[in-house]
């Protein structure tokens, strides 16, 4: 018998990447270190752009290499996929028909979450990129749940603020922004906000608490550990 492992589909952004694993290794109480979970890690940081794709509409598709990745983590032994870019899930569907292993989709999973501790017609504050919104990234799992989305007034902001993090880290211009759109979201509404980027996710601590926050980070690396503790698996 051999213990189940996760592949994960990263590099979107490398940092976002590092934070699922060490979210993962923060679930773990482990004595030693063959207490921790396995993960098999693709870090490709030149997946082509999301943002180009999906908002410029300029450059390729990443679906195509994302499942290249997909394929890889399969033939190197994971027995499911996790992928920690909320807006590369607009890729999901061909990442999925890559492989015929389990796509741990943490869009799917965190929705199913918060439809848990919302009443239908609820809305969610989306902090997340702009590209998001445009591709309707969440809007079939939300549809299906009853729920609606409740978007920031300023997309470019959150866009910088993105660009920012990847660039110059959590910076405080964009932890700026961040904190703002989570207030104008709680204004406008919303009974809970998504933090729906991982380089978001990165600030996530510094979010006000006046709503609850589901950060699908977490999210994915839960289901990580369901997986990965479910059942050893045969060789």
């Amino acid at each position: 018998m051999t213990r189940r492992v996760v592949g994960i589909i990263g590099g979107m952004g490398p940092e976002a990447t590092i934070l699922l694993q060490q979210r993962v290794l923060t679930r773990v109480r482990a004595e030693d270190d063959s207490d921790h979970l396995p993960l098999l890690i693709d870090m490709n940081p030149q997946v082509p752009s999301r943002i180009a794709h999906l908002i410029d509409q300029d450059g390729p598709s990443p679906g195509p290499v994302l499942a290249d990745m997909a394929r890889r983590l399969a033939a190197a032994g994971a027995t499911a996929l996790g992928m920690p870019c909320n807006t590369a899930h607009h890729y999901a569907d061909e990442i999925a028909a890559a492989v015929s292993i389990p796509f741990l989709n943490m869009v799917d999973l965190s929705v199913a979450q918060a439809a848990t501790r919302l009443q239908a017609g609820d809305g969610i504050g989306f902090l997340a990129s702009p590209a998001v919104h445009t591709a309707g990234v969440f809007d079939e799992a939300l549809a299906k749940a009853g729920l609606r989305a409740i978007w920031p007034s300023d997309p470019a902001a959150m866009l910088r603020a993105i660009r920012t993090i990847k660039a110059a880290g959590p910076a405080p211009e964009a932890r700026q922004t961040v904190v703002g759109a989570a207030e104008e979201l709680a204004a406008a509404g919303a009974s809970l906000l998504f933090v729906a980027c991982s380089e978001f996710s990165l600030i996530a601590h510094h979010l006000p608490e006046t709503l609850p926050i589901i950060d699908t980070v977490d999210v994915l690396s839960h289901a990580i550990q369901t997986h990965t503790l479910a059942q050893e698996v045969p060789l």
